[in-house]
């Protein structure tokens, strides 16, 4: 038997025309987070940041703070969107409650979807029907006792082509200010953008080699009498990159063996505020350390305020200055043994990076330079039996006594001399003796907070180019304190907050103050290690 055919009604054909001449009445789906800029609540450590989750690899992740809810992670599709798929692929620490929402600034969001009964692995949700530039994914439930992980999240839908394409002005003025070596120090005009810029790459011989917040950057690393050319280029939160700027040349000293470095370095840190606020400091100072980029960071005890728990390490200190965890030295302040057990957190926090040996004093070494870090809180009262403090002076002394280096740097939180709110302190005295008897070159402290650079002091605090320099730093975020009389030994005293960058060399050092306006507020001489 022969199949009929069925014909439509005039009506229907016509309405269908239109359909049928132009295809899909909806244009089609596409990746569009893939590489666009990320911002999260927290990171588990440095290694695991936002961008990884943004990627397309799903062998590397997003891992927030241990242990805490709600942890969120955001996205910027880089123009209004429409988002109509989002694909979540979790890692073992999956959330079993979460929210998907959509924003067109940043700051008011709408709900798109809300999931209760989360079973890890790949959740593909489908069916959305949502419109903003950023897709913020919150989640409120852990699965786990650890955070929330994530090998990708990729957001699907159509980008709206009135979104935000201008890219940046091209920076100017390029300049490159102090050369060593195996460091150069550069500086430029800001660029102007529509939105606003986000961050600068600076090129080394054609080749991005870092990125700055600030206008400023120094690039480390270097070989010696060498010639090295440099152009910068500004961004958007939208990844519109500008045009380069003009390209400048710079040249490294002689003499640097390959033995010079730049290292960052403060004390008494992470206040409980986020960067939301204004008036919130460790950010900033932060920013400071990526501009810096040094080879390690120090930091002078007190890192995170007030007590010192771990749910304020990963809400405040982690995220800020925790990026530069992997390249840290720390040592304890007296705020680390404030926690429940005390120095629990910070022990938990940055573990074996803190307690190398199974005590969190310890040494280590960098070219020329042996840096011994002490926990000053063992020799401070009522925070240890003598036979702890002096269990720990018998291992520096004996730590000095083996040191082959030509150059020595200690850094501890109390300092022996002050003209700032603690003062003096008694209780450092014999530590103070044993440094200038072992010819020790520097010496950084915390705890007051202010900067106070001294010229090299003898055992009495008196003027002698034999002993160490002694620099507090208690200027990395807590809030600041007034200084009183400088000592007679005081070279520089700022109410400020800062971060030090140490320029240490195969024979010497010098230090610099870098305020939060990116430029520094002293200049030490530079010093020949005894």
């Amino acid at each position: 038997m022969k199949a009929r055919t069925r014909l439509l009604p005039l009506g229907a054909a016509l309405i269908l025309l239109p359909t049928l001449l132009s295809g899909n009445a909806q244009a089609a789906d596409v990746l569009l987070s893939q590489g666009k800029p990320t911002l999260v609540s927290s990171v588990e450590t440095a290694d695991y940041g936002g961008p990884l989750a943004v990627d397309g690899k799903t062998a590397t992740r997003w891992a927030s703070a241990y242990s805490a809810d709600p942890q969120w992670i955001r996205v910027d599709l880089g123009g209004p969107s429409d988002v109509r798929r989002v694909k979540l692929n979790w890692e073992a620490a999956y959330a079993t409650a979460y929210k998907l929402e959509v924003s067109n600034d940043g700051s008011t969001w709408s709900s798109v979807k809300s999931v209760t009964n989360g079973n890890g692995g790949t959740d593909d949700l489908t069916g959305l029907s949502a419109r903003g530039r950023y897709l913020r994914l919150v989640a409120t439930k852990r699965a786990t006792t650890y955070g929330y992980s994530l090998w990708e999240m990729q957001v699907y839908g159509t980008s709206d082509s009135s979104g935000d394409t201008q890219a940046p002005t091209a920076p100017t003025n390029l300049k490159a200010g102090a050369v060593t070596s195996s460091t150069v120090d550069l500086t430029w005009a800001a660029s102007t953008d529509n939105v606003g810029v986000t961050a600068y790459e600076v090129l080394r011989n054609g080749q991005v080699v870092g990125t700055s917040e600030t206008t400023s950057y120094t690039d480390t690393g270097l070989t010696a009498s060498t010639a090295y050319t440099y152009t910068v280029r500004a961004k958007d939160g939208a990844g519109n990159t500008s045009a380069a700027s003009t390209q400048i040349q710079a040249t490294t000293q002689a003499g640097g063996g390959g033995s010079s470095f730049v290292l960052a370095a403060a004390g008494d840190i992470a206040d409980q505020c986020t960067a939301s606020s204004s008036s919130c400091i460790h950010p900033k100072t932060a920013a400071l350390v990526g501009q810096i980029n040094p080879a390690a960071v120090i930091t002078m005890g007190d890192n995170q305020y007030d007590d010192a728990h771990i749910e304020d390490f990963t809400k405040y200190f982690d995220k800020t200055w925790g990026k530069y965890k992997n390249i840290m030295r720390p040592i304890p302040g007296n705020h680390e043994t404030y926690d429940h057990t005390p120095l629990g957190a910070y022990k938990q926090y940055f573990g074996k990076i803190a307690t190398p040996n199974g005590k969190t004093y310890y040494s280590w070494e960098m070219g020329n330079w042996h840096f011994v870090a002490i926990d000053s809180t063992e020799f401070s009262p009522g925070l240890a039996a003598n036979a702890v403090s002096d269990e720990q002076l018998n291992w520096i002394k004996q730590d000095l006594a083996k040191n082959t280096k030509p150059c020595v740097a200690t850094y501890y939180h109390h300092p022996r001399f002050s003209s700032g709110d603690h003062g003096d302190n008694p209780k450092m005295v014999e530590l103070w003796e044993t440094l200038v008897q072992n010819k020790v070159d520097l010496v950084l402290n915390g705890h007051d907070h202010h900067y106070e650079r001294f010229h090299p002091q003898n055992a009495d605090g008196g003027k002698d180019v034999n002993g160490p320099v002694q620099i507090i730093g208690g200027t990395g975020g807590k809030t600041a304190y007034p200084p009183g009389s400088p000592h007679t030994a005081t070279a520089k005293l700022l109410e400020t907050y800062g971060v030090l960058k140490l320029n240490m060399t195969e024979n010497g050092f010098s230090t610099q103050l870098i305020g939060l306006d990116g430029k520094s507020e002293d200049n030490s001489p530079t010093y020949t290690c005894h």
